[in-house]
Parts: C-alpha cells; sequence; structure tokens
C-alpha cells in the first residue's frame, strides 16, 4: 500500500514506515503533522484518487530538522573583472510516515 502526497510544491509516493526528507515544516522533532493534500492512494489493484480521497490524511512525525548540503552560487562575467560568490543551504525537515488513509 502506498501514497502520493504534495508538499512544499513537489511529490513524494510515500508507504507505511518511510523516512523522506522535505522542505521544511514548522514543528519540533517528535511532533505529529498531518498531510492533507493526498493526490493518491493504492492498495493493490485497488487505486483511488481525485474526489474520492476528499478529506484523507497522512499522519506522519517528525523526526529532525536538518539543513541540506552547502550550495555555491558563482556567477562571472568575462573581461569585466566581475564575480560573486554566495553560498545558501535550505531548511529540511526529516519526517517518518506512521499512517495512510485508509481505501
Amino acid at each position: 500500500m502506498y501514497a502520493v502526497i504534495q508538499t512544499g510544491g513537489k511529490q513524494y509516493r510515500v508507504a507505511q514506515d518511510d523516512v523522506i526528507t522535505v522542505e521544511k515544516i514548522e514543528a519540533a522533532a517528535g511532533e505529529t503533522v498531518t498531510l492533507d493534500k493526498v493526490l493518491l492512494v493504492a492498495n493493490g489493484d485497488t487505486l483511488a484518487l481525485g474526489d474520492a480521497l476528499t478529506g484523507k490524511t497522512v499522519t506522519a512525525e517528525v523526526v529532525k530538522q536538518a539543513r541540506g548540503p552547502k550550495v555555491i552560487i558563482f556567477k562571472k562575467r568575462r573581461r569585466q573583472n566581475s564575480r560573486r560568490k554566495n553560498g545558501h543551504r535550505q531548511d529540511l525537515t526529516v519526517l517518518k510516515i506512521t499512517a495512510l488513509p485508509a481505501l
């Protein structure tokens, strides 16, 4: 059994006890969050999507708040002695899926 959920503008295929990394969700480690944008639920040959999933939620536990790897942004314009260097680290949340909606 698996579900497709949407959070942070991205879609994830999740199953029971999966650990996924998503964009930051405001919750402390150990808290339970509900993800209400469920796009699809499948159990073997049975498939539910669209209006059949209205009100269905996926429950997850926050494992930890983390940060992604550092990304270097370097821009250079040739022959102008012009260059710029920046860095960025994305804030992430690690979730463990605890419950999927029933069909």
